[in-house]
């Protein structure tokens, strides 16, 4: 199965991007939710099969991204656990 995690952030989605495995794991950067939806949508229909977002797209951004792939491919996003909340709020409070 082809995977692709997008990371959000100050990126630039068509210079930031990589891939392993002979394009079958992908890491792209995007610059928001909205670009993330219309990137995802395309990578769908590329065959992608599974696609993870970082932490900062929160249950919000990746209900946008669900819908942009029709909800036809799995879309998760990254979390922690309780226990590391002010160790993460430390490490992106800039």
């Amino acid at each position: 199965m082809k995977f692709a995690f997008l990371i959000m952030g100050d990126y630039d989605s068509q210079k930031d991007r990589g891939e392993i495995s002979g394009g079958q794991a992908r890491m792209i950067g995007v610059a928001s939710v909205s670009e993330a939806a219309e990137i995802a949508a395309q990578l769908a229909e590329e065959g992608i099969g599974c696609i993870e977002l970082c932490g900062a797209f929160g249950e919000e951004g990746a209900r946008k991204v669900i819908e942009a792939t029709g909800n036809r491919i799995p879309v998760g996003y990254v979390t922690h656990l309780p226990e590391q909340e002010e160790v993460y709020r430390k490490a992106f409070s800039n």
